[in-house]
C-alpha cells in the first residue's frame, strides 16, 4: 500500500489549546476510593493519595481535570465533603447505586490536583439544585476571605483561594437518567442564569454549558440549538460526550467510528455558528468534549450489577481491560481531535483511574497503564503547539458509518519554539504495510530526531498486575529522511509518533 502525505508549514488548522489533552474523574466506582485515594495501602501518602497513582498521573502532564461529575454531580451535596473526616455524612448515590463516603471532598481533591500539576475543571449541580448552591459553591472556592463561605474554606485549612477558572454547568442534562433532567429550554435558561452569576463574580471565568449526551440521543442537535439561543452570549463552550465500542468484531468499523466523530463535531461546530449568527452575537463559543473513551468491553454486565447490587461502597464498576485495538482507535481519535482544533478546545478522556481508564489499580496492591495511555501521553506531550492541515492520498475503505476512510490516519502539530514537527500515524490496515512518502513544504533541514512505535501485538492483548509492561511504545526503525522527504515503511496495524527538527 502506498500512501503519499503532505505537510506544509503555513498552512495552519490552528494553535492548539493544550487543554485538549485534559481528564475527567467522578465518584464512581474505584475512581477516587482505592483509585486515586486509599489511605493504609503501602504506596499511600500521609493524605491518603496513592504515589504509584499520581506518578502515572504527572507522567501524562495533564492539563486540566474535570470533576466531581458526571452523573453523580446532579444529585450530589459539595458541603458534605468538607470538614474534619470523621463528621462527614454518608449518602447513597442514586446515578451509581452506592454509597458516597465524602471522605474525599473539594479541598481534598484540590491536594491532590495541585500534587499533579493539574488545573481543576469543577462541574456544579444544577440537577438536584441550582443557582443558588451554585454560587456557594463557587464562592467557597474562589473567594479570598471575610465571608462566611470563605472563611469557612480558611477554617478548613486553606487560605488562599483556588481561583478555579472552568465551570461546567450541570452534566447531561438532556439525559432521562438524570437526577433533575430538564427540557432544552429550560436548562438553558438556568444555565444562562448561573453563567450570568459567575461572570459577575469574576468576568473571566468560563462556564461550559452542556450539549448533547451522545449524538444518538433523539433531540440531538436541536437540543445544542435551543439551549445555546438561551444562553449563547455568556458561556464559552458547549459540551460534547461521546463513547465507543466494537461489540461487532469489524475493526475497520471500529476505526470509522473516528470519522463519525468528526460529522459530530462538524455538526455542532455548524449550530455554534448559527446560533451566533441569529443572535448578532459577538462572542465564540468552542466545543469542549469534555467525556470520551473506549467502553463496550462489560458495559452490559456492568449494567445488569447495577440494577442488582445493594448500595455498596467504592464498587468495582466500568474497569474495562483495554486492548492493543483499543489504543489504536484512541491514537486515531486523538488525531481527530489534532485536526478540529480549531473548534474543539478542550477534550477529557474519560475517566483517569480505574473506571473506563488509562490507569489501573488493584486494591491493596499494584498500579498499571493500560494500553491507552501510551498514545493518550503521547499526545500530550508533543501534541503542543499549531495543528497542521495534512493531504494524504492513499487506499481507503467504506464501512457501517462512513465512506472514503483512509487507511493511513496522520495528524501533525509544529511547535515552533521547539524547533519540532511531529506527526502522529496510525497504519489502519489490517494486513498491509505502508510506504510512506511525506513531502515537507516550508521546513529547513528537516531531520528525523525520534521515533516511537506500537506495533506487532494482537489486537486482543492487554497489560495487566502481572504484565504491566506488555504493550507499549518502542524505538521504531525504517523510517528516515531522503532527498528532502520522509519515507520508510509502516506495518499493519501499527502507531508511530514521528519527530522531527525542524528550522
Amino acid at each position: 500500500m502506498e500512501a503519499r502525505v503532505a505537510v506544509h508549514r503555513d498552512f495552519r488548522v490552528s494553535t492548539i489549546d493544550n487543554r485538549l489533552y485534559s481528564a475527567f474523574i467522578e465518584h464512581m466506582g474505584r475512581a477516587i476510593y482505592s483509585g486515586i485515594y486509599e489511605p493504609g495501602h503501602p504506596e499511600a501518602d500521609a493524605n491518603g493519595f496513592r504515589k504509584d497513582v499520581l506518578k502515572f498521573v504527572q507522567d501524562l502532564k495533564i492539563p486540566a481535570i474535570r470533576y466531581p461529575g458526571g452523573n453523580f454531580v446532579s444529585a450530589y451535596n459539595w458541603e458534605d465533603g468538607l470538614g474534619p473526616k470523621d463528621k462527614r455524612p454518608v449518602r447513597l448515590d442514586l446515578a451509581w447505586r452506592s454509597k458516597e463516603t465524602n471522605q474525599v471532598g473539594i479541598d481534598d481533591f484540590a491536594i491532590w490536583a495541585e500534587m499533579a500539576g493539574i488545573d481543576m475543571m469543577l462541574a456544579v449541580n444544577l440537577g438536584s439544585r441550582g443557582l443558588e448552591d451554585a454560587r456557594n459553591f463557587l464562592e467557597y472556592v474562589n473567594f479570598p476571605g471575610g465571608t462566611t463561605l470563605s472563611d469557612r474554606r480558611r477554617a478548613n485549612g486553606r487560605n488562599e483561594p483556588y481561583g478555579v477558572k472552568m465551570w461546567c454547568l450541570g452534566n447531561e442534562m438532556d439525559g432521562p437518567w438524570q437526577i433533575g433532567h430538564k427540557v432544552a429550554t429550560e436548562y438553558g435558561r438556568l444555565a444562562n442564569e448561573t453563567a450570568k452569576a459567575f461572570k459577575g463574580f469574576d468576568p473571566t471565568i468560563e462556564a461550559i454549558v452542556c450539549g448533547s449526551s451522545n449524538d444518538g440521543m433523539p433531540t440531538y442537535p436541536e437540543w445544542e440549538r435551543q439551549v445555546l439561543e438561551e444562553c449563547y452570549e455568556n458561556v464559552d463552550y458547549i459540551s460534547l460526550h461521546k463513547y465507543f465500542g466494537n461489540n461487532s468484531k469489524d475493526t475497520l468499523n471500529y476505526f470509522g467510528k473516528i470519522e463519525e466523530t468528526g460529522r459530530y463535531i462538524q455538526t455542532i461546530a455548524g449550530t455554534i455558528d448559527y446560533v451566533k449568527s441569529k443572535k448578532r452575537a459577538k462572542n465564540d463559543v468552542h466545543i469542549c468534549f469534555d467525556e470520551w473513551n473506549v467502553w463496550y468491553h462489560i458495559r452490559e454486565e456492568d449494567g445488569r450489577r447495577i440494577k442488582e447490587w445493594d448500595w455498596p461502597e467504592a464498587p468495582a464498576l466500568l474497569e474495562e481491560d483495554y486492548n492493543f485495538e483499543d489504543a489504536l482507535f484512541v491514537a486515531g481519535l486523538l488525531n481527530e481531535f489534532i485536526r478540529r482544533s480549531d473548534r474543539v478546545r478542550i477534550a477529557c478522556i474519560a475517566q483517569l483511574v480505574n473506571v473506563i481508564a488509562p490507569i489501573r489499580a488493584e486494591k491493596g496492591g499494584p498500579a498499571w497503564r493500560q494500553t491507552i495511555y501510551y498514545p493518550y501521553q503521547m499526545a500530550s506531550l508533543y501534541g503542543r503547539g499549531d495543528a497542521l492541515n495534512v493531504a494524504v492520498s492513499g487506499p481507503t475503505y467504506d464501512c457501517r458509518v462512513a465512506d472514503d476512510v483512509n487507511y493511513l490516519d496522520v495528524s501533525a502539530v509544529h511547535d515552533k519554539e521547539g524547533g519540532m514537527l511531529t506527526l502522529f500515524i496510525v497504519n489502519r490496515h489490517l494486513t498491509e504495510k505502508a510506504d510512506l512518502d511525506v513531502s515537507l513544504t516550508g521546513f529547513a533541514n528537516p531531520s528525523l530526531a525520534e521515533h516511537f512505535v506500537m506495533q506487532g501485538y494482537g489486537l486482543e492483548e492487554t497489560n495487566g498486575p502481572d504484565r504491566q509492561d506488555h504493550v507499549k511504545p518502542t524505538n521504531g526503525s525504517g523510517v528516515g529522511m531522503e532527498d528532502g522527504k520522509l519515507k520508510g515503511s509502516l506495518a499493519p496495524l501499527s502507531y508511530h509518533v514521528l519527530r522531527l527538527k525542524v528550522s
